[in-house]
């Protein structure tokens, strides 16, 4: 695929050098050449010497002036002013155009089948074929038209991705650097494991979050506990003797270092030796007198924060239980809301299926993608598809119709079935039952020459006529309504992948 050539594009954008001489069914012949480009003619033009070029070809010769004609001068036939090509010297060659037009064509592209004339290729193929040989901008691979939005959707290196998280577009080669700066990617608390919190918002959700460890206040003087938020006033209280013992513990050791001088001091005055100096003693009495006061405000402000402590704790609660009634009407008000979406979105159901109501018998379906549709019935996705309500008038009987675009039954991958359905309306204890209306359907010809009808009377003894005592009926109707050939060749049933059924109630006798 990468050896090959991107394929030109079509000539309806513009003028264009000849066709490719492999888009010929049967044998070239030089009459159909154009003398510039030796390609097959493409809006020839016959110049006065005679000569045929197409007229792309000619306007590229004379875009510096006139100019001598090669082909004249080739074989040897060179006059002048008549093989002077100038702007107005040439006139368009009908004749040739037709005949060429006509010549029988394939497609060059490989694998693709079309066959055709060449005013059809150029018409309708050139430029639209699925088997065509295209460039992709970003990474300058080949590829086929077809393969194009797969390319673009899954294979492209260089493909422009949204950020499921932010929604902001980034290279798929940069995804990994984008997860570690993306403001909205998900991470996960390691305290309570709360996942999807968006990364901005993680570090306020770790401030507030009661589950969330962090170190113990009085690390700095060597408690090595992490305590969860909830539980750290909890430590506080269970710990606070060791915590004193922490902090107090660099000054006992002072304090026990004066001690053992003061005993030395005394043994000394025992052996008759000269004991501290007045002066170094007075200086140790009065540092055993500071370190002493120092234990005793220590001492108060324990008590003082153990009850500053209390006062937090008791707040907390009362702050808790405001948040717990708070947390309690958020819940609520969301449950009002998620049932008045629900509300708004059956109202705009009801809504959708009014707009697209007929109150007098008469039903046109439209249905849209009918490829990918019917793809998804073969496949067994969505076998059947029920229309809109419609109604015999406005407080008539309330119909649908349940259409199998892959068959049903004994119409199942052969033939497109049609169903008529019976549902249960607002005005159906009015009604005469069981319903015994002739109904006609139809597979429209968009060129309005050969409908595919089928019609039949209701089998007043079916459970499909009686009053419904569901939601609808079951259906009836016609599993061999369509063969599917009629659908799979070139039709008019199907255009820009639409087809419309029509569904008639005959109001004889209601």
């Amino acid at each position: 695929m990468a050896a090959q050539e991107p394929s030109p594009p079509s000539s309806l954008e513009g003028n264009k050098p000849g066709f490719p001489k492999k888009i010929l069914a049967n044998n070239l012949e030089d009459k159909h050449l154009c003398n510039s480009c030796q390609k097959i003619l493409r809006k020839p033009l016959q110049a006065q010497c005679g000569h045929r070029f197409c007229s792309f070809c000619f306007n590229k010769i004379l875009s510096s002036g006139p100019q001598k004609c090669s082909a004249c001068i080739k074989e040897d036939l060179f006059e002048e002013p008549t093989s002077i090509l100038k702007q107005g010297g040439a006139f368009p060659d009908n004749a040739a155009r037709r005949e060429v037009e006509a010549l029988a064509a394939v497609c060059p592209n490989e694998g693709c089948t079309w066959t055709g004339t060449i005013k059809e290729y150029e018409v309708s193929h050139e430029g639209n074929c699925d088997f065509m040989i295209i460039l992709c901008p970003s990474c300058k691979e080949l590829m086929r038209a077809n393969e194009q939005e797969r390319h673009n959707e899954r294979e492209c290196p260089e493909r422009t991705l949204n950020c499921k998280y932010c929604k902001e577009p980034f290279l798929l080669k940069n995804i990994k650097a984008h997860d570690e700066i993306c403001p909205k990617y998900p991470m996960i608390c390691e305290g309570c494991a709360k996942k999807k919190i968006p990364r901005e918002k993680y570090v306020d959700h770790i401030k507030f979050c009661s589950k969330f460890k962090a170190p113990c206040r009085f690390h700095v003087v060597g408690c090595d506990m992490s305590v969860e938020k909830e539980k750290i006033h909890d430590h506080e209280r269970a710990c606070s003797y060791e915590h004193l013992n922490l902090l107090l513990h660099f000054i006992m050791g002072i304090k026990v270092s004066l001690e053992s001088l003061q005993d030395l001091e005394l043994k000394l005055s025992q052996l008759g030796g000269g004991g501290i100096a007045p002066v170094e003693k007075t200086k140790v009495i009065e540092l055993m007198g500071t370190f002493e006061n120092i234990v005793c405000v220590l001492n108060r402000e324990m008590e003082r924060a153990c009850t500053t402590m209390e006062a937090y704790n008791r707040q907390h609660r009362l702050d808790q239980d405001k948040i717990e009634i708070l947390n309690n009407k958020v819940r609520q008000l969301e449950r009002t809301v998620g049932l008045r979406d629900l509300s708004i979105v059956e109202m705009e159901g009801k809504m959708r299926e009014m707009s697209a109501a007929t109150f007098d018998g008469i039903f046109v379906w439209k249905i849209s993608d009918f490829t990918k549709k019917r793809q998804d019935a073969v496949a067994g996705r969505a076998p059947a598809m029920f229309s809109p309500a419609f109604y015999t008038s406005k407080y008539g009987y309330k119909m649908c119709l349940r259409i199998y675009l892959n068959g049903d039954g004994t119409g199942r991958g052969t033939h497109l079935s049609l169903f008529f359905v019976v549902m249960r309306g607002h005005s159906d204890a009015l009604l005469k039952w069981p319903f015994n209306q002739k109904v006609t359907l139809m597979l429209l010809d968009q060129n309005n020459r050969e409908h595919i009808i089928d019609a039949f009377r209701p089998d007043i003894s079916s459970s499909s006529f009686q009053r419904p005592v569901s939601d609808m009926n079951i259906a009836s109707g016609c599993p061999l309504f369509c063969p599917l050939s009629k659908l799979d060749s070139k039709n008019s049933y199907i255009r820009d992948d639409t087809i419309f059924i029509k569904a008639i109630v005959d109001l004889t006798g209601l």
